[in-house]
């Protein structure tokens, strides 16, 4: 939405039918402290707190399961392993209060603020606040996490990790995914990359992370339960903060990705990569025509694949209500809507419109200028010599074409 915090930017994939993905930067808010109780004891927690950031650090498996109780020891070991794997740096704990929840007489919920980079990939550390049950009086760790508020992937059990040129796939363990299925993972980053790479450039780096569910999905998004059921794939921060340098990573919903072909995942995964790779989520402003479109263009522009299947949906809206008044308002790209489908099919065909108006270079600097702060009439004006309404004119005529109906 211009001017206004973004609630999602999802994007109806154009291919058979695809599903919903997208971004989603809600802003961070710390919690009020709570009232304190007398079996919490905050220096105690502190200690197994550094205790574990320094077995954590180490990658010390059998240190951080010494600091869990029975059945959170192979949680607490997997998260040594973890960081070792992914890579992570900055990696923090630190108690900051209570939640007002106790367990007997020596337990308690308390939230510590968690810090983590993975090295080559973020520019800065996320944080997040997060709640973890204490037991023995502070000396051990039950639980991490709650059913509620923010949980990474990486803090929720064993991830496997594989890397590819310009990109990482963390994908937890308890997915239902085979190896085989995570080897395709790898593939779809890497090509995504190379796709993205080849139209705008740049060198960053792209982590997409596959939680185990979609719950687990909403939990690492901090997103209410099924807010994102339908949605192959979102594009977020990772700590959900707006500020420059956040991280920003691709989450899946394997609930509905591994249901894709591979064909339209491939398109999928190279929309989501366009969005991190340029920064998009962060940028305030642009018009969602513009940033879903741009993406779609992206993704779809050597996938060969004829205009009924990629803009059937679209074209059979013009065949039934006559072409679109206006460009896509933001409004018109809620998950929650009607035609969706058509909505980002029609986006796409703006960035088309434009591309052949003065080539893909002019497009894609168009882009860059808009999600820099430029103004758009200004700046449509100096790359297209178009005025808005002259954009949305000749859009007009290129759906008209698309469905063979008259202006």
């Amino acid at each position: 939405m211009t001017g206004r915090k973004r609630r999602a930017l999802p994007a109806v994939l154009l291919v058979v039918a695809l599903a919903t993905v997208g971004c989603s930067p809600d802003e961070y808010v710390a919690p009020p402290p709570a009232q304190g109780s007398e079996v919490a004891d905050p220096a105690t927690a502190a200690n197994t707190l550094a205790s574990l950031q320094d077995a954590v650090v180490a990658g010390d498996a059998a240190a951080a399961g010494d600091l869990a109780t029975d059945d959170a020891r192979p949680l607490l070991e997997s998260l040594a392993a973890n960081a070792q794997a992914i890579d992570l740096t900055d990696v923090t704990f630190r108690y900051v209060t209570e939640t007002g929840r106790t367990s007997g007489t020596d337990g308690w919920d308390g939230l510590v603020a968690v810090t983590w980079r993975i090295e080559g990939f973020d520019e800065a550390s996320a944080r997040a606040e997060i709640p973890l049950s204490f037991a023995d009086g502070g000396r051990q760790i039950a639980a991490i996490g709650d059913q509620s508020g923010r949980l990474p992937v990486w803090l929720t059990g064993p991830v496997t990790v594989e890397r590819v040129p310009g990109g990482l796939v963390l994908v937890s363990d308890s997915t239902s995914g085979a190896p085989a299925d995570r080897t395709s993972y790898a593939r779809w980053v890497r090509k995504a990359v190379a796709e993205a790479r080849a139209v705008v450039g740049g060198r960053t780096g792209l982590v997409v992370e596959v939680p185990r569910d979609a719950a687990a999905l909403h939990r690492a998004l901090g997103a209410d339960p099924g807010s994102y059921g339908s949605i192959a794939a979102v594009t977020a921060p990772v700590d959900g903060s707006r500020v420059t340098g956040s991280p920003i990573h691709v989450f899946v919903n394997p609930a509905v990705y591994d249901d894709l072909d591979p064909v339209a995942a491939q398109v999928v995964m190279t929309h989501e990569a366009v969005h991190a790779l340029t920064g998009a989520v962060l940028a305030r402003n642009v018009p969602l025509w513009l940033v879903e479109g741009f993406a779609d263009y992206v993704a779809l522009r050597d996938v060969g694949l004829p205009l009924s299947k990629t803009a059937g949906q679209i074209r059979a809206q013009v065949r039934k209500n006559g072409v679109p008044k206006a460009l896509p308002e933001d409004a018109e790209f809620n998950p929650a809507g009607t035609h969706l489908g058509a909505v980002y099919e029609a986006a796409w065909q703006v960035t088309v419109t434009l591309a052949e108006r003065r080539g893909e270079r002019a497009l894609v600097d168009f882009y860059r200028a808009m999600l820099a702060g430029k103004k758009i009439a200004p700046t449509l004006r100096a790359a297209f010599d178009w005025s808005v309404a002259d954009l949305t004119t000749a859009w007009q005529a290129q759906l008209a074409a698309l469905a063979g109906v008259p202006e």
